[in-house]
């Protein structure tokens, strides 16, 4: 990388080895900053947001399969299956979690697709994602999640009427 410096307006230009320039700007404190990395680094945080979101959706389906699974087969061994309706709870309060992490999932990639047409200076390290609208509900009963938890709630429901 080749570093271009113009004493007089404390300007610095950096070129990558394929002729990208990255320009840099004085902040508030004085300090020269690389803008390029800067907003680099604020993406990487929303990624890192995104990531934790989609592995508690991960999880919250693994712990909806494992509760109702073991609710069943205590029901079913201690004869109680008649209780079984006491199933769809577990699925009922994951459905909703769930949805609730694919919506603040959403709402962070629209972030990230904010950020990444930024204008390097214009990057504030904000993790609002108020100005983006999405409804928890209608994600909630997305395609992504009515198939698994339909699933789970006709499995509880088979389990219901087989007994």
């Amino acid at each position: 990388m080749e570093k271009v410096c113009q004493t007089q307006s404390y300007e610095l230009e950096e070129q990558t080895g394929d002729g990208e320039k990255l320009s840099t700007h004085r902040t508030s404190l004085g300090y020269e900053v690389i803008s390029m990395e800067l907003k680099l680094k604020h993406l990487e945080f929303i990624q890192g947001a995104i990531n934790r979101l989609a592995t508690n959706s991960f999880r919250m389906k693994g712990w909806a399969v494992f509760l109702v699974a073991a609710l069943l087969v205590l029901l079913a061994r201690e004869g109680r299956i008649e209780f079984g309706y006491i199933g769809f709870v577990p699925v009922l309060i994951f459905w909703g979690l769930d949805g609730y992490f694919l919506w603040q999932e959403r709402l962070f990639r629209d972030l990230y697709n904010h950020v990444r047409v930024l204008d390097e200076v214009d990057v504030d390290f904000s993790m609002d994602r108020s100005p983006f609208k999405r409804n928890w509900l209608s994600t909630t009963f997305s395609k992504t999640l009515i198939p698994f938890y339909g699933a789970l709630a006709i499995l509880v429901g088979l389990a219901l009427i087989i007994s």
